[in-house]
């Protein structure tokens, strides 16, 4: 048994009920009373994990029961709550959304997974005592699920307040330990189905500080902080966590790079750290700043929004075509999305042609509806430097662009789509050499061989340029 984790997961009844503003704004109010607050999202969310780091001022995890076992859950749970004064999760969608009619893969499940106790976000809109009707069929339809207070979110005023208030507290013996009021200067704009990142937010200082304002001028922070404290001792289930590390690295450690700018920034930051533990040293790189690629062994080029900084990358012909140079010349590269179409030949946005780096025999169109958005599930069907033949892997992508492929015999895809879309939505993965592109992102806790298979791909890289150093030398000796 370990000791019990302050830690609290904010729920909703339905998507954008106001979750994601008011965990930012509790995360920040307690930080700046000098708590540690370790932050976690749950689902495959980039862009809320960055705002609730950004806010915390340390690393946000996923938490993902369809990437992860609950082993993996549970063990990423308590590793990077161990040094904090509580967690706090924000959950996804509605309470029970989940990947079918049994609730799998929902907030309410990782919230029993994790024993956690849950407050729960009501957008009272035009509304007064079906909220506490609704929240009560909510503590009837799952019994075993800890709800411990309600917020009131898009309050019109005292009346309707306390007329739900009264409500729920008498027919739901639930605290009420919020009533925020329809917010007017809102600072966090919308794109696609979430968040702006914060990397393209002047004033991403400001805007926390608008959210921690509405908090603390709306929620009983004290009370929240009590129920947080209202919980059991959680305990590891399964196996011990697996090392990350190779057992086979000899001589200095291999330099990856890791692209990471306003381009580029979806990651997961277990797969940053699966490489950091297996030995590697990254360098960060910027995509547009760099006029050419530093000495690498290996690269990683996650997703993030290219089409938004499309200008800036293209007039970075320089760094584009050192890029494109390594990957002739052997490098091995990982991209993933925004990564997929970075290496395109071109990118479309609004009836404008944008030339990228050009490893990739294909064009890239951005559209007004998203062409893929999910979980996905795909077989390894052709040989590749990163993962073997009859591997399933199981990730979840997003993305707006479609590509466009004039002749189909110059692509080479390795992974067959069984859910999800990827290319087209039977193919995914296009290879070039030790180059590896696809749609989807893989999520390092749930599938170590990830990093492993990258590590291992930059420890050959770095031996080969040794060889042909030592090589060179004789020939010149």
């Amino acid at each position: 048994m370990l000791d019990a984790l302050p830690r609290l997961i904010i729920a909703a009844l339905r998507g954008g009920s106001g979750k994601t503003i008011l965990s930012l704004g509790l995360t920040s109010a307690w930080r700046k009373r000098g708590y540690r607050i370790a932050p976690f999202k749950k689902g495959p969310d980039f862009i809320d994990s960055d705002w609730l780091a950004f806010s915390a001022g340390r690393s946000c995890h996923n938490l993902d029961s369809f990437l992860m076992t609950d082993s993996q859950i549970i063990q990423s749970f308590l590793s990077h709550s161990a040094e904090a004064d509580l967690s706090l999760v924000e959950g996804n969608r509605g309470l029970f959304d989940g990947f079918n009619e049994e609730g799998h893969y929902s907030t309410a499940e990782l919230a029993k997974l994790l024993k956690t106790p849950v407050i729960l976000i009501a957008d009272v809109t035009m509304a007064t005592r079906t909220v506490a009707a609704i929240i009560m069929g909510c503590q009837k339809f799952d019994p075993d699920l800890k709800i411990v207070g309600v917020i009131l979110n898009r309050v019109a005023g005292l009346r309707q307040e306390t007329l739900i208030r009264n409500s729920i507290e008498r027919y739901c013996d639930l605290p009420v330990v919020g009533s925020v009021p329809k917010l007017k200067g809102g600072l966090f704009p919308e794109r696609h189905m979430g968040l702006v990142p914060h990397q393209e937010r002047a004033q991403a200082e400001r805007a926390v500080a608008w959210a921690r304002s509405a908090v603390e001028h709306n929620l009983d922070l004290e009370s929240v902080w009590r129920l947080s404290q209202q919980v059991e001792p959680l305990d590891p289930v399964g196996q011990q966590q697996e090392t990350n590390r190779s057992g086979h690295l000899n001589g200095d450690p291999p330099r990856i790079g890791v692209i990471r700018d306003k381009s580029f920034w979806f990651y997961y930051p277990e797969n940053l750290e699966q490489l950091k533990d297996l030995g590697a040293i990254l360098v960060e790189v910027d995509s547009m700043e760099f006029r050419e690629l530093p000495d690498l062994d290996a690269l990683y080029i996650g997703g993030g929004f290219p089409e938004t900084q499309a200008q800036a990358l293209a007039d970075n012909r320089l760094f584009r075509e050192s890029l494109r140079d390594e990957i002739e010349a052997g490098l091995p590269v990982y991209a993933e999305c925004g990564g997929l179409m970075y290496l395109a030949e071109c990118l479309l946005v609004d009836e404008k042609t944008y030339p990228m780096v050009g490893a990739l025999p294909l064009r890239c169109v951005m559209e007004k509806k998203p062409q893929g958005h999910g979980y996905t599930v795909l077989e390894v069907t052709e040989q590749n430097p990163y993962y073997p033949v009859g591997k399933t892997l199981k990730g979840h992508e997003f993305h707006y662009s479609r590509p466009l492929i004039d002749d189909q015999e110059k692509i080479r895809s390795v992974f067959r789509v069984h859910r999800g879309r990827g290319l087209d939505g039977e193919r995914d993965g296009l290879v070039r050499k030790n180059l590896l592109a696809t749609y989807t992102h893989l999520h390092a806790a749930g599938n170590t061989l990830w990093g492993k298979s990258l590590f291992r791909e930059a420890v050959e890289a770095k031996s080969r340029k040794m060889r042909n150093f030592l090589q060179d030398r004789e020939k010149r000796d």
